[in-house]
């Protein structure tokens, strides 16, 4: 059985896939969909959803329309995501991978500079960080990049310092291939799926940064978010909490379907796992 007949076999991931296959089609498709800006005043003010078809999900204080919003905002969450995912994945297999490889000082370099970035609270770091270089869409996926890179490293570490020891990479090493390729080539590619595992995983989490740090006003004040939704809905909560709850809503199902999808690759990538927890 391969892996994506035992992903198919995981109803939670296939909800997931779907759910998330319908948040990136929204987010791709959003200036298509809805023609108008997210910032434009279309309508009357704090409508209710469903009272109007031309707006489904209502209007805020100022007219706007709830729904163009978070199709835009859907755009922003997933690019932040899947951007400052790749850039931490990259950060953290590059120093993971050197300091598994290599071992020594090299190791224990590596592994100080990774618990600095530990032992600082995550969201702290990433607020100093985007209040320091202005809020904006690179900022923010730096900060989120900058805090999310050790888990990464410390696991490529661990995988490294387990496939080294094989037999195939002892042989590379015996014919004399050069580090880097027995890295890149023969180490890497084995310790692959729980890296894409813990990338799918860390998407789910970027997003929540990106959310409260919008919330907070740190966001992109030239792009619509839905933290940034929530945020400026605050004060109507209890006239209007359609404003709150819908891009909240947007931001739970989103999540939960990245986590959905995360397990189910690890139960496809890692079938023993799963056969280890049911005995």
């Amino acid at each position: 059985m391969n892996v994506l007949q035992r992903f198919m076999q995981n109803r939670g991931a296939v909800v997931g896939t779907a759910m998330l296959a319908l948040v990136a089609l929204t987010a791709v498709f959003a200036s298509v969909w809805f023609g108008r800006s997210p910032w434009m005043m279309v309508g009357e003010p704090l409508l209710k959803p469903f009272s109007q078809s031309e707006f489904l999900f209502g209007t805020d204080m100022l007219g706007r329309d709830i729904g163009t919003g978070l199709a835009y905002g859907a755009r922003v969450s997933l690019l932040i995501g899947l951007v400052s995912t790749f850039v931490a994945v990259c950060l953290g297999i590059f120093i993971g991978a050197a300091a598994g490889f290599y071992g020594g000082w090299v190791d224990d370099l590596l592994m100080r500079f990774t618990e600095f970035f530990q032992a600082i609270p995550q969201f702290a770091m990433a607020i100093v960080l985007v209040a320091i270089f202005k809020p904006s869409i690179y900022s923010i996926v730096g900060a989120i990049a900058v805090v999310s890179w050790p888990p990464v490293a410390r696991l490529v570490r661990g995988e490294f310092l387990s496939l080294k020891q094989r037999e195939f990479v002892q042989a590379a090493i015996v014919i004399g291939q050069r580090p880097a390729r027995i890295i890149w080539t023969q180490i890497l590619p084995n310790a692959t799926s729980p890296i894409i595992v813990a990338a799918s995983l860390m998407i789910a989490t970027s997003i929540l940064t990106e959310s409260a740090l919008s919330f907070l006003g740190l966001g992109d004040r030239n792009l619509m978010s839905w933290g940034f939704m929530i945020g400026a809905s605050r004060t109507m909560l209890r006239e209007a909490p359609w404003m709150s709850v819908m891009p909240g809503v947007a931001i739970l199902l989103t999540v939960l379907a990245i986590n959905l999808v995360g397990e189910g690759l690890n139960d496809a990538l890692n079938p023993q796992l799963r056969k280890r927890g049911e005995s």
